[in-house]
């Protein structure tokens, strides 16, 4: 994190791209224990975490500012999901094709996050006039 208002944008930006990564590597442990018994789904919990921390009155700036002296304290949180569901008879809850599409979902979020990170710093770029 960079300790200065220029960048609080870019400090959530940068922690949501931070839950998708841990989250992308979830969906793909899910998809790699897809044929070993017993096995849970996992998930990450982060959205939720944010949109709370987010909700309030007053500018988006100002709330974004809020969020940023205590986003340290924002985490995801790894979560076992549907533990006592199975689709098949090895107790395994892991089904291939929506692991997949939640995998896909998640990287096109991570790319937005990115390519947001990317704009905000050509726009300071422009304001330094370099």
């Amino acid at each position: 994190m960079i300790n200065t208002g220029i960048y609080n944008y870019i400090d959530v930006l940068d922690k949501g791209a931070d839950a998708c990564w841990t989250r992308n590597e979830v969906l793909s442990n899910n998809i790699a224990n897809v044929d070993t018994p017993n096995y849970k789904r996992k998930d990450v919990a982060f959205s939720a975490y944010l949109e709370e921390a987010l909700i309030g009155s007053g500018s988006l700036d100002g709330r974004i500012s809020q969020i940023n002296t205590k986003l340290e304290e924002i985490n995801c949180s790894v979560y076992t999901d549907n533990v006592n569901l199975s689709y098949r008879t090895d107790g395994n809850n892991v089904d291939i094709s929506t692991e997949n599409v939640y995998l896909a979902e998640n990287q096109i979020r991570y790319n937005a996050l990115i390519d947001s990170m990317k704009q905000e710093f050509s726009r300071i770029r422009t304001a330094l006039g370099k």
